[in-house]
């Protein structure tokens, strides 16, 4: 009888695990040690749920109110959607609320006191490395994404924006209860505000960076004397395809090989290094280039 998975199909399933696992024990840590504890309200479903927190004067916990909420918008979307949310997704979203839970017994103040600038911009840079490393080995934080979801099985509109126009009632909302509820100034109702905006715009951008960072890749046009050293070498050694373009020197009017080569940017300059060796006078150039697909890059989705 055929095996489930191989050996290896099992190792990779426990590597991912495990550090989706560490990842969502560390986005929860940012959250309460860095957001909830310094009253600053985020975006998404924990936002909400922080809200609830000091607006029900911190008797409804953020880790249990997010796993009920999360719970029933993944059951809606069981319903509605069918089976289009993977075993992973429902994992990391159960144990973000046991983590949310488990920091919350233990951490009372916030890590930078009363800085709730720094506390913001901490806040966000872990726990956008966090939710982005996760996303990376097939987790999700799950919560907004999943009523984007359904909202546009219904109606013909980008989930990105669904997920802001959540964010910013979210964090507005702030105001109404830190301001009616708590009785906290105008101006320092204001400013929590403005710092979960902060908190916003810090893990987004955090996110993409950690998303998208690694599969940035660059695009190299190459002249040189010796190309068939040259792409011998990215053949054999770099390991990626390597093309011919027939050009000929407005110049000289001789006839020359250039050579296009597409790389992921952080082999960029182990390639230039090793161009350096074989010809230091080849003339390179180099472009950034948006999206690669096909094999070795990126799958069309």
């Amino acid at each position: 009888m055929k095996p489930l998975l191989t050996k290896q199909q099992l190792y990779r399933e426990i590597k991912s695990y495990t550090i989706i696992t560490l990842c969502l024990c560390a986005y929860a840590f940012a959250l309460v040690g860095f957001i909830i504890n310094a009253e600053i309200v985020g975006g998404g479903v924990n936002g909400l749920c922080t809200l609830l927190y000091y607006a029900s004067g911190k008797t409804i916990q953020v880790g249990i109110s997010s796993f009920i909420i999360n719970a029933i918008l993944l059951a809606i979307g069981f319903k509605i959607l069918g089976n289009r949310f993977g075993v992973k997704t429902i994992y990391a979203i159960f144990m973000l609320s046991f983590f949310i839970g488990i920091w919350q017994n233990f951490l009372h103040e916030p890590f930078l006191g009363d800085d709730l600038f720094f506390s913001a911009i901490t806040g966000g840079i872990v726990s956008g490395v966090a939710i982005g490393t996760a996303f990376n080995y097939g987790g999700s934080t799950g919560g907004t994404d999943i009523l984007a979801l359904i909202i546009i099985k219904y109606r013909n509109i980008s989930p990105g924006r669904i997920i802001l126009y959540c964010d910013v009632v979210i964090i507005s909302s702030s105001y109404i209860v830190f301001h009616y509820f708590l009785g906290q100034t105008t101006m320092d109702s204001i400013r929590i505000v403005l710092y979960g905006f902060v908190v916003m715009a810090v893990v987004s951008y955090t996110v993409d960076m950690v998303v998208f960072g690694a599969k940035q890749s660059v695009q190299l046009l190459i002249l040189s004397q010796k190309h068939e050293e040259v792409a011998e070498m990215v053949s054999k050694e770099i390991r990626h395809g390597v093309t011919f373009l027939h050009g000929k020197g407005y110049y000289s009017k001789e006839d020359r090989e250039v050579l296009l080569i597409v790389v992921r940017k952080y082999e960029m300059q182990n390639v230039l290094r090793r161009i350096r060796y074989i010809d230091p006078n080849a003339f390179i150039s180099i472009s950034d280039a948006s999206g690669v697909y096909g094999k070795g890059f990126d799958n069309i989705k």
